[in-house]
């Protein structure tokens, strides 16, 4: 709701801890941080939840805002962690509230194309 509503955030990654068995808030991203800052504390090779708030420009010069929810699981992830974070993933993607897209990212090079209302990749 930070995220959402106040723009504490421009991004929080989670992290599912195994033994206890819950997902917890693993970083919290300042505002003033970039796609690039949040990509950069991405794991090379463990899974994450994470949910961006990326603001950009329409073709009509109008700053719009939306919000993703990304499912990150890189192909060096253990298969073990991929199967959990992927069963989990809807269970906890209903807790959230806001999420207007969904993506499910492997590469942290993927870029969020900046020039596109919908958010594409």
């Amino acid at each position: 709701m930070d995220l959402k509503a106040k723009r504490t955030f421009r991004f929080i990654i989670y992290k599912i801890e195994e033994k206890q068995k819950r997902v917890m808030v693993e970083k919290l991203g300042e505002p003033a941080e970039t796609y690039d800052d949040f990509a950069a504390c991405l794991p090379a090779d463990e899974c994450r939840y994470v949910v961006f708030d990326f603001d950009f420009m329409t073709a009509e010069n109008v700053p719009k805002s939306r919000i993703f929810f990304i499912a990150w699981s890189p192909d060096t992830a253990r298969v073990r962690s991929k199967m959990i974070y992927a069963s989990s993933k809807d269970r906890f993607k209903r807790e959230l509230d806001g999420i207007q897209i969904e993506l499910q990212a492997t590469d942290p090079q993927c870029t969020i194309d900046r020039g596109s209302s919908e958010g594409d990749t």
